[in-house]
């Protein structure tokens, strides 16, 4: 197993902090411009439960392409791969199909997390948060490829895919909590 040194560590660390900062600032920007401009130029679907409903499926449904995509990655490496046929029962992944393993396993977690604080969102603010939902979507997606395409580069250079897929499923865990809270305390 490698091991960074002291200094090695320190690097990746402020590598991942810078990472992390402009995915934040990203993430404003693009929640921010959705927010006030995607009502003004596309109609969105109605505020009742099942408009809602339907544009949750429609939009968890494009977030389980990069899940899909994951175990199409890794199913595909085990299968050409002598080492890695057999399957994880066996022992873990081997250096050809690591970093496709290490991808699906992340995007598994994300795609779980941001369905959940998604659907949070849409039941509590239903056409309120379809914008921001929208916007979700699109980082999702982009950090998905940066992070999978940076992922062999280490920890500071996969920190702003990370942080792009993460942070908008944090803010719609923060807003949902926000609302329940508000709805709650009438």
């Amino acid at each position: 197993m490698y091991q960074l040194t002291d200094a090695q560590l320190r690097q990746e660390q402020r590598g991942v902090l810078r990472g992390a900062a402009a995915a934040a600032a990203v993430c404003a920007i693009v929640l921010g411009a959705s927010h006030l401009l995607l009502p003004r130029v596309v109609a969105l679907p109605g505020d009742d439960l099942d408009s809602a409903l339907r544009y949750w499926v429609g939009t968890s449904l494009l977030i389980v392409i990069w899940l899909m995509a994951g175990i199409r990655l890794v199913s595909s490496g085990r299968r050409r791969s002598a080492e890695d046929i057999r399957g994880s029962a066996y022992g873990q992944p081997s250096p050809r199909i690591a970093v496709q393993a290490a991808y699906l396993q992340n995007t598994l977690e994300q795609v779980v997390v941001m369905m959940v604080t998604q659907f949070a969102m849409l039941m509590l603010l239903r056409s309120a948060a379809m914008p921001l939902v929208a916007a979700s979507v699109v980082l999702f997606g982009v950090g998905r490829l940066s992070f999978y395409r940076q992922y062999p580069n280490g920890a500071g250079a996969r920190s702003f895919g990370m942080a792009l897929t993460a942070l908008p499923s944090i803010g719609a865990f923060v807003v949902s909590v926000a609302a329940l809270l508000s709805q709650v305390w009438r």
